[in-house]
């Protein structure tokens, strides 16, 4: 996730649902957050000074919308309950709106992302890659440098991670408050049409009511039956993430995102890794093409060996002078096939939302595996197939994409509406990254996905790839290793999906993500114009090695839909 921010200030008057507003219902529409918008008060260049247009805006966050959003009896015009990313992102958009705006967290703004997720991650990746690089002798020595025993402090590092959570955390609770949304804190439940009762344990409860409602809640790591969880020696990436210790043998069960961010963690760190995969092959969810050249690259050379096509059926945790046990059977026959010692286990078998408690039989809603039914512009869904009316369920609580900045796209898609502005996420569009050593990076289909569907709508299917051998950039960081690949429709250069593995992919991504939000065929974006040398180049050479029908249009006016 992004933690940048660049914030500028206007006491200009913005436009809300019914137009112009009037100089008394002036809100801080002016303050634009860009990105995840979670250094607000970070941003140097954001300067505190007592001047009139200042002084405007102080007075239209504290009013938080009272005199233009709120009306007919409602306390506020749109209640979130839970602060993290997505709800973060729906609240400041609301003030930009003109919404009077409340959000409910029962635990600490910023949620899974910021806390226990993305955020103290990438800290601890962050060192791996220095780590990783810092070992590497021959890499050294090919750039002229010279290295002699580098090592870490553990408690060193884990501190890295937690002090980034806690500046990220401030920094989104800063940006809320000084842009006059209430933070109530406390346990949201929906016990009626559009209204809200929240509290924390030993206080009264108290309700609210609101003309608009986002569920935000997200989600929570997975845990299968039969393993024992003790925080320990067999943990989730929530205990994983504070770095209590480095097990010199980890099983990591799951090799999506999660498990392959930690393998690079605890290798580069000096553990020995054994993934635990159900499915036939590693990293399920990736292109295979991209998989098979991640694997030669961060599985095969490090210290990690595999099993898949098993399920761990049972894991106890160390105790008494044990090792941990994992008991490992066929996913296809159930036959118990070898039981392995560990000195440790991750368990990172994905994440299950979380929307216990939050009263949603008052309303008439039945959740679908724990998942909120919602609609394409995130409207709930009760147990008949109609929609709930001013409500909305946003991120890992409703299942559509599991990422921090998909719930935050999301929530800006539902404030456009609830706004007046109808507004449809295309989903196709949101990137996804692993932040490996090198990264890998997708966005739209995979390749198998992208001729399913040729099959099904009679239609060609073409993909080219480049590599970063070819890249100066890549080249002059001895960083060759990484491919770039296009799936796209040479009848009409549509981009069906790009997937990248290589050195900042997950920066790389943007432009392939953005072209396809925006409908840019590959026969336009080839003639966009890259800074030379850089890696951006990569994606340069990729898409003009894109060949297009003769005769197909250089002109795209409508977005291709999701």
């Amino acid at each position: 996730m992004q933690s940048t921010a660049a914030v500028s200030v206007s006491a200009s008057a913005t436009a809300s649902r019914g137009g112009a507003r009037s100089e008394a219902a002036r809100r801080p529409g002016g303050v634009r957050v860009c990105g995840l918008r979670g250094e607000a008060l970070a941003c140097p260049s954001l300067r505190i000074s007592q001047s009139p247009a200042r002084l405007a805006v102080a007075r239209a966050a504290a009013t938080n919308g009272a005199v233009a959003g709120s009306g007919g009896g409602f306390d506020y015009d749109l209640v979130i309950i839970g602060a993290g990313v997505g709800g973060h992102g729906a609240a400041l958009h609301a003030v930009e709106e003109g919404l009077k705006t409340a959000i409910i967290e029962g635990d600490v703004v910023g949620g899974t992302c910021v806390n226990r997720g993305c955020v103290p991650s990438k800290a601890l990746l962050a060192v791996s890659g220095r780590m990783r690089e810092l070992h590497d002798e021959h890499h050294m020595k090919s750039m002229g440098l010279q290295v002699s025993s580098p090592g870490y402090d553990r408690q060193g590092v884990a501190d890295h991670a937690n002090n980034l959570a806690l500046k990220i955390r401030s920094n989104l609770t800063n940006s809320m408050k000084a842009l006059g949304v209430d933070i109530l804190t406390g346990v949201g439940t929906i016990v009626g049409k559009q209204k809200v009762r929240y509290g924390k344990a030993g206080s009264q409860d108290k309700e609210i009511t609101a003309r608009n409602i986002i569920i935000a809640t997200g989600s929570v790591p997975f845990v299968p039956k039969g393993i024992e969880i003790d925080g320990k020696t067999v943990f989730t990436s929530d205990h994983a993430l504070k770095l209590e210790s480095v097990p010199d043998w980890i099983a990591i069960v799951g090799s999506g995102y999660i498990g392959l961010e930690f393998s690079d963690v605890y290798t580069a760190l000096g553990s020995e890794v054994t993934f635990i995969e159900a499915l036939d092959q590693l990293m399920p969810g990736f292109d295979p093409e991209i998989a098979k050249l991640a694997q030669r690259v961060l599985i095969n050379p490090r210290k990690i060996d595999y099993h898949t096509g098993v399920f761990a059926s049972k894991i106890t945790p160390a105790k008494d002078g044990k090792p941990v046990l994992i008991e490992l059977i066929d996913a296809k026959t159930k036959e118990h096939k070898e039981t392995l010692e560990v000195d440790a286990a991750l368990i990172a078998t994905g994440r299950a939302p979380f929307t216990k408690g939050l009263g949603l039989e008052n309303i008439n809603v039945v959740t679908q595996r724990g998942f909120v039914p919602v609609d394409e512009r995130m409207r709930v869904m009760d147990a008949d197939g109609n929609v709930v009316p001013n409500l909305y369920c946003i991120g890992d609580a409703n299942g559509k994409l599991m990422l921090a900045h998909a719930a935050s796209a999301q929530g800006i898609s539902v404030v456009e509406q609830i706004s007046g502005k109808d507004h449809i996420l295309n989903h196709l569009s949101i990137p996804a990254a692993c932040f490996t050593h090198p990264e890998i990076s997708m966005v739209g289909l995979t390749e198998p996905q992208a001729r399913e569907k040729a099959d099904k709508e009679g239609f060609e299917v073409n993909v080219v790839k480049t590599s970063f051998k070819a890249n100066t950039k890549a080249l002059a960081e001895n960083e060759g290793d990484g491919i770039a690949k296009l799936i796209y429709r040479p009848d009409t250069g549509e981009i069906l999906g790009v997937h990248i593995l290589g050195l900042h992919a997950a920066d790389l991504i943007h432009e392939a993500s953005n072209a396809i939000a925006l409908g840019t065929r590959v026969q336009d974006i080839k003639y966009a114009v890259h800074a030379h040398p850089t890696l951006s180049e990569v994606l340069d050479e990729l898409f003009k090695a894109a060949k297009v029908n003769s005769g197909v249009s250089h002109s795209v006016n409508e977005p291709v839909a999701a």
